[in-house]
């Protein structure tokens, strides 16, 4: 029975003014479980996602996998579209990495359309009915896209949907477009699980933390799911995948905090929260179902469960290394000059052993000219330059703190730009620089002709074992100070099984100290190894001594024959002066022959 035209009057105000009623109670949504549909059930974090998107025009949701983020956008996404009028439609335009990706939001949205009462007056267009790209009957229409530059052209949107934002490869540029789009009015949606410190979607989480921005985040966690935390428990470990396949390692009764007796609906979260800052972890036998799914691996744990944009990223430098460091080593510089570009944490130390490394660039490009000093002894970094100068300028720049320092200079000279500084350091006089193929522990092989080649390093024939050793340096403790270098670390990331930064981040400072950590490993280090073998063996050497009663005297053809010679030798001479026949007896002692 239809209702009456007072009824959908009502009704209708209801939908338009309470979106969380509205999608429970005309919506539904498969159930893989069931194999059948169900009526569209809300938890707290969804209908607090909602509401957020009604309320504000930016939003930003992190996600655990699984979240059912993309379904209920989805549905949110429907009721705007059935609900709005003909003078002012909503054109949602949804973006994701792929084609496929962005479809399968829109169809997701088209389902939910046709679920929607027929009183709503609302239906699908002959016009445009495509599984990218539909219209409705009241003007609205619904777009899905790839990442491109030409995904906005002929599209202002009213509604922007970026879906997986965290693996959408695009660069500010792209993002400025799709905002510049709204200049006009309109809400944007960002949702995504981490993929550690990508270019668009952590930079605007972590902006947005910071108050630099707009946009309003929804933060949602598996552990305030009913669904996946009915037998929820916090387990008190820093190393939730050890507890799971080590379990005979632990006490249960010691280090289990278990909820499982108290209603889902009804824990403290707030009271959840502070054990996690006693070093508790939530637990369940859905999160250990589906860490079995990842094989147990860390960084998708991290990714796909934990919401953690440190562990989730291909990181080259492990991500409780990069915790370590934050913690331990990052300081401020004690002095900063060139305009805040030059950061110095320590003065030269005299007879320290220094090395410097100089990554350089033309000046007028994104990438920047960087040089770092190490003080090898003490094992930190104590000068950083991060700016944009010219080749030559940098020569002489690196050589007045290089000077400074009396550093052991190595530049990358790879793709000719550091050519050019390596050549003005020369032209200047500095001489204490590093040329690749001359072995440093072997002094007695030395060939000063070696040192007209171009001092430097080329980085790409070497950048794995570059690599290799700064992270080796780094897990050892080594003193990193600057918080510039630690924000590369976060992207610097395996591209293609390539140690490389993310698309739109840098990985300059990195560069500049990582060759200085190499040469001294590889060099110093091999150095100091060869002087201590040297001279251990030079302390093993002994003086065997045969003792003889009756010594005789060294012959000195100036002295006279001692009495009583045991030998009856021929230098029994009164006279103290040699004579000929003493210098053709001891002739072979100097080089001649008898």
């Amino acid at each position: 029975m239809g209702l009456s035209r007072e009824k959908v009057l009502l009704e209708y105000a209801k939908i338009v003014k309470d979106t969380p009623y509205a999608l429970k109670t005309y919506l539904q949504t498969y159930d893989n479980t069931q194999s059948m549909y169900v009526p569209l059930e809300l938890f707290p974090d969804q209908v607090h996602l909602i509401n957020d998107y009604d309320e504000f025009e930016e939003n930003i949701a992190l996600k655990y996998r699984q979240a059912g983020v993309s379904t209920v956008t989805a549905a949110w996404a429907s009721k705007k579209l059935v609900t709005a009028q003909k003078k002012r439609p909503e054109k949602i335009l949804i973006i994701a990495n792929k084609l496929d990706t962005s479809m399968e939001f829109a169809n997701k949205v088209r389902g939910f359309v046709d679920q929607w009462p027929d009183w709503l007056g609302v239906k699908f267009s002959p016009d445009k009915n495509s599984q990218k790209h539909f219209k409705l009957t009241n003007g609205c229409e619904v777009k899905g896209v790839a990442t491109s530059k030409d995904a906005l052209r002929g599209y202002t949107p009213t509604i922007l949907i970026f879906d997986e934002a965290a693996f959408i490869e695009a660069d500010d540029d792209f993002w400025s477009a799709c905002m510049a789009s709204l200049s006009t009015g309109g809400k944007v949606i960002v949702i995504s699980t981490p993929n550690g410190f990508d270019p668009i979607y952590y930079a605007i989480y972590e902006q947005a933390l910071r108050k630099m921005n707009d946009f309003k985040i929804t933060e949602m966690f598996w552990y305030r799911d009913p669904r996946y935390a009915r037998d929820l428990k916090l387990i008190k470990t820093k190393d939730i995948v050890h507890y799971m396949l080590n379990r005979e390692d632990y006490n249960d009764d010691e280090i289990i905090i278990d909820y499982t007796h108290i209603d889902p609906m009804k824990r403290d979260f707030k009271e959840i929260s502070e054990k996690f800052k006693e070093g508790y972890t939530p637990y369940s036998s859905w999160f250990e179902s589906m860490a079995k799914k990842l094989k147990f691996d860390r960084r998708k744990i991290a990714q796909e469960l934990e919401c953690n944009f440190l562990g989730s990223g291909d990181n080259v430098i492990p991500p409780e290394t990069i915790e370590i460091i934050k913690d331990n080593f990052i300081r401020e510089p004690e002095n900063k000059f060139m305009g805040g570009t030059l950061w110095q944490w320590k003065e030269a130390v005299p007879g320290h052993k220094y090395i410097m490394g100089i990554d350089v660039s033309r000046g007028d490009s994104e990438d920047f000219t960087t040089f770092s000093i190490i003080d090898f002894d003490e094992r930190e970094q104590v000068l950083e330059y991060l700016g944009k100068i010219p080749p030559d300028v940098a020569a002489e720049v690196a050589f007045k703190w290089a000077t400074m320092y009396s550093a052991f200079v190595v530049i990358d000279i790879t793709g000719g730009m550091g050519v050019s500084t390596a050549r003005k350091l020369q032209e200047l006089g500095y001489q204490n620089l590093y040329v690749e193929g001359i072995n440093t522990t072997n002094k007695w092989k030395y060939n000063p002709k070696a040192m007209e080649k171009i001092p430097g390093l080329n980085f790409n024939s070497k950048r794995v074992q570059i690599v290799a050793a700064f992270e080796e340096a780094l897990r050892h403790n080594f003193q990193l100070r600057s918080i510039r270098c630690l924000n590369e670390l976060n992207t610097f990331v395996y591209i293609n099984g390539r140690p490389d930064h993310q698309k739109g981040q840098h990985d300059d400072l990195i560069m500049a100290i990582a060759m200085a950590i190499y040469v001294g490993e590889s060099s110093f280090t091999s150095l100091e190894k060869v002087t201590e073998q040297t001279k251990a063996m030079v302390d093993s050497w002994t003086v065997n001594e045969n003792p003889i009663k009756n010594p005789v005297q060294d012959f000195n053809p100036s002295l006279s024959a001692m009495p009583n010679d045991p030998y009856g030798g021929g230098n029994r001479r009164m006279g103290g002066s040699p004579n000929k026949d003493d210098y053709q007896n001891y002739l072979w002692l100097f080089g001649g022959r008898r």
